[in-house]
């Protein structure tokens, strides 16, 4: 077996360890389970990337401008990419500068992106979110944050309405190359199914697990290989587990798909 080595992150008393050991009851023994659970994640990662390899070619999904990518994540809530994408391709034909959007009437927003829906609520936080950059930075811009640290992006975005960890996790990963693990709801599917964290954990609890325990150079390839997976494999409904190549890692699989024993064939 290879050696492996903990990040110090994942320590026993890393806060990231005591969310993780409480989705699998193992509080008494920290350390014995960080070390199983790293490596059997390590495993599964470099298996998911020689199955769809963004690790090694993940594309660029960010802006020039990272305003665009905060305001395309926050129209990505509660919809698909392609509602979203009509919805923010309707803002950005409709009005070349983000001024021109901070500009014009409430009205005309909530049409916009009324593909993406929850016109009313989105078109408002659009509004209020371009107020607090143009008062914080005095331009509509948030390329400044390339020179930031996390630390000072998280807590500018979330005073933001509507810009939770997953949102936040997204700006800092693809628009400022700061890694970080955003967790979905494809993300947030395979965690649980393959037993990473426990069926009650909240996204923003899987995305401090996977943080604390993941490589910081892999979170990007890392969720863009766990998104490629949940979108052709294991879907929500009827998972292709036959085709997949970690049914021997995964809880699920063994639960749900249970082959018959020898001894019944």
């Amino acid at each position: 077996m290879e050696a492996i080595t903990i990040p110090e992150k994942s320590i026993a008393k890393s806060q990231n360890c005591k969310i993780m050991c409480k989705s699998v009851n193992c509080l008494n023994d920290i350390s014995d389970e960080v070390l199983s659970k790293y490596y059997n994640i390590k495993m599964t990662l470099d298996i998911l990337e020689k199955t769809w390899g963004m690790e090694g070619e993940s594309p660029d999904l960010g802006h020039e401008e990272p305003l665009d990518g905060l305001i395309l994540t926050l129209l990505s809530q509660n919809t698909n990419d392609r509602n979203r994408d009509v919805a923010f391709s309707r803002l950005k034909d409709a009005y070349q500068q983000w001024d021109d959007v901070h500009r014009a009437s409430l009205e005309d927003l909530v049409d916009l992106v009324r593909p993406a829906g929850l016109a009313n609520i989105k078109a408002r936080r659009i509004k209020y979110i371009l107020e607090m950059i143009l008062e914080d930075f005095g331009e509509l811009s948030l390329k400044v944050l390339r020179r930031a640290s996390r630390e000072r992006v998280q807590s500018l975005l979330q005073r933001m309405p509507g810009v939770g960890p997953k949102t936040i996790a997204c700006v800092l990963v693809f628009e400022l190359g700061i890694p970080a693990f955003p967790v979905d709801t494809h993300v947030s599917r395979f965690c649980r199914r393959i037993g990473w964290v426990g069926s009650n954990l909240k996204p923003e609890e899987i995305q401090q697990v996977m943080e604390g325990i993941i490589e910081p150079s892999r979170f990007l390839g890392a969720h863009l290989n766990i998104i490629s997976h949940g979108r052709g494999i294991c879907t929500a409904r009827k998972p292709k587990c036959e085709k997949c190549p970690l049914q021997s890692n995964c809880n699920y699989h063994r639960r749900e798909k249970m082959l018959p024993d020898q001894d019944d064939a």
